[in-house]
């Protein structure tokens, strides 16, 4: 399947104007535990757009990837998180704290972080989409190097849900079964995917969407309601601190699915369900901005805004940022950094410089990434939480180290250490002798001793993985963060992979 790089940048267009005609519809009705019939903006508009941080997160990361290319991961997206966003409130704030004492991600998205389960990372999965469109494989990496910088758990889950239903969008525009293609990355048991579930059951049960919120919020009770101590006429509970993306993710299905295809019905039915509105409207509004492209959009929703972008959550004076001032100027940039994310997949020199996406076919088979085999991406119940991973790599191995007992430690305490290693020199081919070696503070020691061999076989046939383990006992500490450092060298490569493992004393 192909697309002309014309009818690519409509739909770039269509998701950045959707993206802010949602937030802008949205913004009155965030933190509101009630539910709202709405048929239009609300709110005196002569001032143009609304200032909407779903939105300009994503212009810090489109500078980091315009500077990076297809290198960028986490830790350069942490650099621009520390040095260029502004707020310090639940994930945010605990984030940057968190890289500024020295814990990398995807540490620095769920340790000691209420909000890991929030909603600050599937807001921002746009770009990633857009610069990967119709492989959902693809960009759902990026999406989840982007949310572990400040979330864990749910939070990452989540962007890589819409990640992939985003992407997918500009090959297939029935909306059961792009949520069919999302549901496919997420692991069995969570609670994004048991949210999404209970609203398509509501939708077709036959029940109104407003019995739908109210079921959805009883059986998936989030917080994002109860910040502002709004009425809550239907007895909505309170769900724990920060758990909110479950059931804000779940609500955006909602509504597009009792919206049934039709844009304004949609996103009016978000907005109105309340919670986390601007969020909920702004991505389900970049959704079918994707779909319908921005021919498509009906002009008196984008006549109000425009076509600039306002920001609200960036240090423009960090040196590390060119913010686009306008729709346009952002499509513009997206299109032009589509081709160093899409290489083999973009022919500038093909008669109309088509976009091969993947076939409808395609995105809907299973295959072995969708249950999350490829290891760095922990998003199986096999594996420890991906807050208490450290991970490394270089041209042929991917390497983690996870502590499933946790980095909160106390002289004379153990832990278990759980190295995994993948070989990803599948164009080469060759097993290989790994030896590891530890540096630790003194009076630190390893049940294994310091020194040890690791056979890794080729990647061939789903080998290319091992495993080991070693427990830590814990010597004394005399500094608030300690670094264990693990030093892995391939025999007759020239490689080496560091990767410090950090502890703290609280």
């Amino acid at each position: 399947m192909k697309i002309s790089k014309e009818e690519y940048r409509d739909k770039v267009r269509g998701c950045w104007l959707g993206k802010n005609i949602g937030g802008t519809l949205g913004a009155p009705f965030e933190a509101y535990r009630e539910a709202h019939d709405l048929t239009f903006y609300t709110h005196d508009l002569s001032q143009g757009v609304l200032p909407n941080d779903d939105l300009d997160l994503q212009l810090a990361w489109l500078c980091a990837a315009e500077r990076y290319g297809k290198a960028v991961d986490a830790k350069i997206l942490a650099e621009y998180w520390v040095s260029a966003i502004v707020p310090n409130w639940a994930e945010y704030g605990v984030g940057k704290t968190n890289l500024r004492f020295g814990l990398e991600p995807p540490v620095s998205g769920g340790f000691h972080n209420a909000f890991k389960d929030s909603n600050g990372a599937w807001i921002r999965s746009e770009l990633w989409a857009c610069l990967m469109p119709g492989h959902p494989d693809l960009a759902v990496r990026y999406g989840y190097q982007d949310a572990i910088v400040d979330h864990a758990d749910e939070g990452v889950y989540a962007e890589v849900f819409t990640t992939a239903l985003e992407s997918a969008a500009f090959a297939v525009t029935d909306y059961e079964k792009l949520v069919e293609i999302a549901l496919s990355y997420l692991p069995k048991e969570c609670g994004v995917r048991k949210a999404v579930n209970c609203a398509i059951d509501c939708y077709r049960s036959g029940i109104t969407w407003k019995e739908a919120r109210i079921r959805l919020l009883n059986e998936i009770p989030d917080s994002f309601g109860g910040q502002l101590h709004t009425p809550n006429p239907d007895n909505v509970p309170q769900g724990p601190w920060g758990y909110d993306a479950p059931a804000n993710i779940g609500l955006t299905v909602l509504a597009w699915y009792y919206g049934e295809g039709d844009f304004e019905k949609s996103i009016c039915i978000a907005a109105g369900c309340g919670e986390d509105a601007d969020c909920t409207a702004a991505t389900l509004g970049s959704i079918m901005g994707i779909i319908l492209g921005a021919k498509g959009l009906p002009e008196k929703w984008l006549a109000p805004i425009g076509d600039e972008i306002k920001t609200i959550s960036l240090n423009l004076h960090s040196g590390l940022l060119q913010i686009p001032k306008t729709v346009t100027e952002l499509t513009d940039r997206t299109c032009r950094l589509m081709p160093a994310f899409m290489t083999g997949f973009f022919d500038m020199y093909a008669s109309g410089e088509e976009i091969t996406l993947e076939s409808e076919e395609a995105l809907l088979k299973d295959h072995p990434t969708r249950v999350w085999t490829m290891k760095p991406y922990f998003f199986s119940d096999e594996y420890p939480p991906c807050f208490t991973t450290f991970t490394g790599e270089n041209a042929i191995l991917k390497l983690q180290v996870s502590v499933p007992e946790g980095i909160s430690i106390r002289e004379g305490d153990t832990r278990k250490m759980m190295i995994h290693a993948e070989n990803v020199s599948g164009f080469v081919g060759n097993q290989l002798w790994l030896n590891l070696h530890w540096i630790l503070p003194e009076g630190w020691s390893l049940e294994s001793g310091t020194n040890a061999a690791l056979f890794l076989n080729q990647y061939h046939c789903g080998e290319g993985h091992a495993w080991a383990e070693t427990v830590l006992t814990v010597g004394p500490v005399i500094a608030p963060i300690t670094t264990v450092l693990l030093e892995v060298t391939a025999h007759d490569r020239p490689v080496k992979v560091y990767i410090p493992v950090e502890f703290v004393c609280e």
